[in-house]
């Protein structure tokens, strides 16, 4: 029986789900801009949460993601590719990801501390957790 929660993951079992899975698939569901100029982890998907110009949560997110697993998703729940979902700091893309399960997707994981992680007390961002601090592979345009 799948369990119908949001699993969390910390961004190194993040990665190492994606490298040993080849059917995972890391989406980041920050901003275009966010995705772009701030940098994301190498071969993530950007599937925007919300996004400009109205930055309201976009009515069509779950189809979207859908469109990007290319059929990996299994309405009967059985073999659903992994969708691993990354933000700023992990409270989005767990937003994103209940959504995805009401949408009927059954394999879901929130990369806990996002991208960036929480600010430290200097209200720097990559300093005390995610993606980044951590050293995993990213990239920026």
């Amino acid at each position: 029986m799948t369990e119908n929660t949001v699993k969390g993951l910390e961004p190194a079992e993040a990665y190492k789900l994606a490298q040993e899975n080849p059917r995972a698939v890391l989406i980041d569901v920050r901003s275009a801009m966010e995705f772009l100029f701030v940098g994301h982890p190498k071969e993530a998907i950007n599937v925007p949460w919300i996004d400009e110009p109205d930055w309201v949560v976009d009515p069509h997110f779950a189809a979207h993601v859908r469109q990007v697993m290319l059929g990996g998703v299994s309405l009967h729940h059985k073999g659903d590719a992994p969708v691993l979902l990354i933000c700023r700091s992990g409270k989005r893309s767990q937003e994103a990801g209940e959504l995805l399960l009401t949408e009927g997707f059954a394999d879901v994981y929130n990369v806990l501390e996002g991208f960036e992680g929480e600010m430290d007390e200097n209200h720097h961002r990559s300093a005390v957790g995610g993606w980044r601090y951590h050293g995993l592979p990213w990239e920026q345009c």
